[in-house]
């Protein structure tokens, strides 16, 4: 289409360009995550190894990304800008219940706020939500379809975990907001429909759980584009696009006001 459109082809900054051609591919699939953009000098990010260093210190790395309190009611509240995978977990894991964990499992109820989580590792999927149910019988969480190696992971619950589960009897809400992307989405997504936990905030971002940027030919235009999806086995659809709808809608500045209003009704 953009061949044959001379006005196309009559911009000269590339920038635009790019911003032109992004608007009409996104139009065209109906995928706000498609994106095409002009980068020189761009550099392929490699996969990041685990860092080598003390776990003490991966520990206060990992703190500074979740916000750990009780609040009034003996409510655990749990702040999460990022879900740490499988590798990390590991390694961390003893320093994580100390500083965090074992602060809010003793509590009557418990909030997980990802309205600002933009970023996680799939694997560390089963982890939180295998804190939230039982240890048997083991539950299929999700399956997520990689299109770059044409494989279909399945995400089960974990029979053994480090410390203790939160339970299945506890109220458990989790917070969203219009930014919250990706595995984040994911986890709110699973523990929805176990009817675990429930939603209130915002409709979430509709990301996806892996995206990929391919060079367009010999130039420096690229192409974003999700590279797997996530089949959630109990609904058989997925969250990406359309994004998690809340049980409970309110802005997301009101969310956390709601959720503690919910937990002291239920409690």
């Amino acid at each position: 289409a953009a061949s044959s459109n001379t006005e196309i082809l009559g911009i000269s900054d590339p920038t635009t360009l790019a911003s032109v051609l992004a608007d009409g591919v996104k139009k065209t699939v109906s995928d706000s995550r498609v994106d095409v953009t002009y980068e020189p000098g761009f550099v392929p990010a490699a996969p990041p190894a685990m860092p080598n260093i003390p776990p003490e210190h991966l520990a206060a790395m990992i703190k500074d990304t979740v916000k750990v309190e009780i609040l009034d009611g003996d409510i655990g509240y749990l702040k999460i800008q990022h879900i740490i995978g499988e590798e990390m977990a590991q390694k961390v894991g003893p320093l994580l219940l100390e500083y965090i964990w074992d602060k809010v499992l003793p509590t009557s109820g418990m909030i997980l706020d990802f309205r600002n989580a933009v970023s996680g590792e799939t694997s560390g999927i089963p982890y939180i939500v295998s804190y939230y149910t039982d240890p048997e019988p083991l539950i299929h969480i999700d399956s997520v379809y990689d299109r770059t190696s044409d494989l279909t992971i399945e995400l089960w619950s974990m029979p053994t975990l480090l410390g203790k589960r939160y339970g299945t009897s506890k109220p458990l809400i989790i917070l969203t907001s219009k930014d919250t992307l990706g595995v984040a989405e994911d986890v709110a997504y699973c523990l929805k429909h176990l009817k675990r936990a429930t939603i209130v905030g915002e409709k979430t971002a509709g990301g996806t759980m892996k995206m990929a940027k391919i060079k367009v030919g010999d130039t420096d235009f690229y192409v974003s584009v999700p590279v797997a999806k996530s089949i959630n086995p109990i609904t058989g659809k997925s969250w990406e696009i359309t994004g998690v709808s809340p049980d409970v809608e309110v802005a997301a500045e009101d969310a956390l006001d709601a959720a503690i209003a919910i937990i002291k009704l239920r409690t």
